[in-house]
């Protein structure tokens, strides 16, 4: 079978469907590929490129499969021949019309951004994709735009506080932008209605700020769900507060098949700080601010820049492309179980099944709901089931602490009486680097306490308790040793805490 790879029709449009590099991996699973003529130019991808990689170039309508990146035109869509597999990214939740005219046509439809969001389907979720692209690139736009540095700096020109990035929305986009916000430097703070994405925004350095609401659950389709008014009020009372101390938003808050959430208000763009930014991911569904306008640029009365591209990953072309032909190149292994080069489209298969929008003129949208989440199943009564709650372990009290103590010293004095004399010495030394030991390792910073670390500091401290032993010996030579041991050791803990000091003061902000 022979696979076509469009020339995108939407002006503007920077990526292709496939790259020379994805065109390698469809030869291999015996496709053969042909391109339309100056495809991937708008990616840096010349027509030599695709025919080193083995590709043709030629008429992509013929093909038996066709790729693209958005929907056709309505001439490309007539140029299909009967029996084709288009697929692209068709936006059915979005275009009814685009559905309905689909479905009069002997064709079979897979769209791109139906993929269910289920572990065996990530590596063909465009969306994830595009929207990690998307969000690093909001971030490259604000600091385009904000004409600042993101990081803290003090120069002999005086001090420069670091930007502060409000997130709202922790989907792949949110993360996306979070990582590269904190890279450049930036206090980052982040805000979504899901609490299972805290330890995330936690694990790239920011600051998860939760709006304290019963709605607040575990997603069970891997997307936020329309919240009440209730919630949305607490969120914009959250929002009025920040923004005038925030620098840079970013706003990336979907709800799949619904125009998007109004999250920034007019007012809250009015009470920030002029030479603010502000990055609205979702300008292509509405808008998550009052004041974007779709696919431009624009600066308010007060100084503020509100930014509503609608391409912000096809403004990184090659990688865009090279993500989104990867995507489509596993959905081919899924597609091709023999590696023959003949697509089988398997309805018993969920991934298959959600993405298909018209099978051989048969309209098979929407599919089966699938659940995609772990999260707890509602009771008969409509309530989830809860977890009972862990008592915490009670502390050990005083008392009990004395007696484990006084009974430790007894057994103690009890060996050192029936030992030979020459015992009690190592004993002794035993014991003090015992305590010498533990509170040297306990005080160290949690985040570096590394087995490394916890077992040279406790070497050091045996090694400083010996010392203290050895150096009354009426030895010179034993006294210079003990001596040298004693002042490599101290320098060894002290310096440690110190350097340690050091490098967690260099990550605090202010």
């Amino acid at each position: 079978m022979v696979i076509g790879v469009l020339k995108e029709a939407q002006a503007g449009e920077t990526r292709v469907a496939a790259t020379p590099a994805t065109v390698e991996q469809l030869l291999k699973l015996g496709y053969e590929v042909v391109v339309e003529r100056e495809a991937g130019e708008a990616s840096s991808f010349t027509d030599d490129a695709y025919v080193d990689a083995g590709a043709s170039i030629g008429d992509a309508l013929s093909a038996d499969v066709v790729f693209g990146v958005n929907a056709p035109s309505k001439a490309q869509l007539d140029g299909l021949k009967q029996g084709a597999t288009l697929v692209s990214l068709l936006s059915p939740r979005l275009d009814q019309d685009m559905v309905d005219d689909l479905a009069r046509r002997p064709i079979t439809a897979l769209s791109m951004d139906a993929v269910p969001r289920i572990s065996r389907a990530q590596s063909l979720d465009v969306l994830s994709s595009m929207a990690n692209i998307a969000g690093y690139r909001a971030v490259v736009e604000a600091a385009h735009t904000y004409g600042r540095f993101f990081t803290g700096q003090v120069t002999a020109a005086g001090k420069v506080n670091p930007a502060k990035v409000l997130v709202a929305g922790v989907g792949v986009a949110g993360l996306a932008a979070i990582g590269a916000a904190g890279s450049m430097g930036a206090i980052v703070y982040a805000t979504d209605p899901r609490p299972e994405v805290a330890d995330q925004v936690k694990s790239l350095g920011g600051e998860y700020l939760s709006v304290e609401s019963a709605e607040a659950e575990v997603s069970a389709t891997g997307y936020a769900k329309e919240m009440s008014d209730d919630y949305n009020q607490r969120a914009a009372d959250l929002y009025a507060k920040l923004a005038p101390d925030v620098d840079i938003i970013i706003t990336t808050a979907l709800i799949p098949g619904r125009p998007a959430p109004t999250l920034i208000t007019a007012d809250m763009v009015a009470s920030m700080k002029a030479g603010s930014v502000i990055v609205d991911m979702a300008a292509a569904n509405g808008g998550n601010v009052e004041g974007t306008v779709k696919g431009r640029s624009v600066v308010t009365e007060n100084g503020v820049t509100i930014i509503g591209y609608t391409d912000l990953a096809g403004r990184l072309p090659a990688q865009a492309s090279q993500l989104y032909g990867t995507n489509l190149v596993n959905l081919m292994k899924l597609m091709t179980p023999e590696k023959d080069g003949v697509l089988v489209l398997d309805f018993d298969d969920v991934v298959q099944r959600s993405m298909t929008i018209v099978r051989q003129g048969e309209l098979t949208w929407p599919p089966p709901e699938v659940q995609v989440s772990a999260a707890p199943a509602a009771r008969a009564g409509g309530s989830a089931s809860a977890p009972e709650p862990v008592a915490p372990p009670e502390p050990m009290s005083d008392d009990k602490r004395l007696v484990i103590v006084l009974a430790a010293a007894t057994v103690f004095f009890i060996l050192a009486a029936i030992a030979p004399a020459t015992l009690v010495p190592h004993l002794t030394v035993f014991a003090l680097a015992i305590v010498i030991g533990y509170y040297v390792i306990g005080h160290v910073h949690h985040a570096l306490h590394t087995p490394l670390m916890s077992v040279t500091n406790a070497i050091s401290g045996i090694i400083v308790v010996g010392g203290l032993i050895q150096i009354g010996r009426h030895d010179d030579g034993i006294t210079a040793i003990s001596t040298l041991a004693i002042l490599l050791a101290s320098i060894n803990v002290f310096g440690g805490f110190a350097v340690t000091r050091r490098m967690l003061a260099m990550f605090s902000r202010s």
